[in-house]
């Protein structure tokens, strides 16, 4: 894993503090469109990559290091049965989905945000 968290520790040198842009339900942050503005430039240049597949009832992030072929996996269970208000129950699993993959990709990456 030598290889993986070099990169990692080089990349988190780089990346910046990503801007929250977004707001909804009382709340700001940064959507995962900007997230990949900021992140995909310094990925490709410190050799990693990500992936984020369903898997039953989990969104899973994958961070991989593409000349090693080293990787990190972590999973997230989707929350079941919530209702949110003007939202049906596809919606709310697409909101889920996005929430979970925002979040995890950060957590992963050890991102920042903050607000303007």
């Amino acid at each position: 894993m030598k290889a993986l968290y070099k990169a990692l520790a080089d990349f988190q040198q780089e990346v910046p503090v990503i801007k929250k842009n977004a707001s909804g339900y009382g709340y700001k942050f940064a959507d995962l469109e900007e997230i990949n503005n900021v992140i995909k430039p310094l990925l490709k240049k410190h050799g990693l990559g990500y992936l984020q597949p369903l898997s039953g009832s989990s969104v899973t992030t994958v961070l991989f290091h593409i000349e090693s072929g080293e990787s990190i996996t972590g999973s997230t269970d989707i929350p079941q049965g919530v209702i949110l208000k003007g939202q049906n129950e596809f919606q709310v699993l697409g909101s889920a989905i996005t929430y979970l993959r925002r979040y995890s990709l950060s957590s992963m990456l050890g991102l920042v945000t903050d607000e303007d």
